[in-house]
């Protein structure tokens, strides 16, 4: 038994060491310059080596940004579960543009039902979504916003916004992410106080009875 774990724990431990260097190769270079060559090279082995570990280089990149949503997780949001935990993550992302950039065009390659990332990004989204809608409730019971809102609806434009906004910051780095997502969550949270019932898409109103 003891043979067999040796090696096992031995290759977990560079699939996690190729994972830290990798992380650190997209940030600095972005998707399309960073190479593995060069992530091979940092870890000491050839690039047949490297992908004895990741069978292809989208599985390598599915595995990268997996590391990065527990990374910042475990930094940012599990700390605080909230909208700040939420803003500071999208602050984070501003530090590692190639991130951002490997997840902006992977989620669009990923939208084609073929793709290899289709169903990690179907799973992240889930993800995602329920940790936003635990914001949104967690905004109500603090008082931040009121109870007339669908804290779904809220959860879908919060991550189609932030998505957005990456986009947008890729071609123009002043766009400033975190100003204008507290922009739109305060003008939610002020229409979540009104008395009625508040479709945060339309901003239409539905009396209460």
């Amino acid at each position: 038994m003891t043979s067999r774990r040796g090696p096992y724990a031995k290759g977990t431990a560079k699939r996690a060491e190729i994972l830290s260097v990798a992380l650190e190769v997209v940030a600095e270079k972005g998707c399309h310059n960073a190479s593995n060559r060069e992530i091979a090279e940092r870890v000491g082995l050839s690039q047949a080596g490297l992908m004895h570990y990741f069978g292809s280089r989208e599985e390598l990149y599915m595995a990268v940004l997996r590391a990065r949503d527990e990374r910042d997780s475990a930094a940012y949001w599990e700390p605080d579960p909230s909208f700040a935990g939420f803003l500071r993550v999208i602050e984070n992302n501003t530090r590692v543009p190639g991130l951002v950039q490997l997840y902006v065009e992977f989620s669009a390659e990923a939208s084609l039902g073929k793709h290899p990332a289709h169903e990690f990004f179907r799973e992240r989204y889930e993800w995602v979504h329920q940790r936003s809608v635990e914001s949104v409730r967690a905004a109500q019971a603090s008082g931040e916003f009121g109870p007339h809102i669908d804290a779904d609806l809220v959860a879908d434009v919060l991550i189609a916004a932030a998505d957005g906004l990456q986009q947008q910051w890729l071609l123009d780095r002043s766009i400033d992410m975190v100003a204008r997502l507290q922009a739109m969550w305060a003008g939610m949270a002020t229409l979540s106080r009104l008395d009625a019932e508040i479709d945060p898409v339309t901003a239409e109103a539905t009396p209460t009875e």
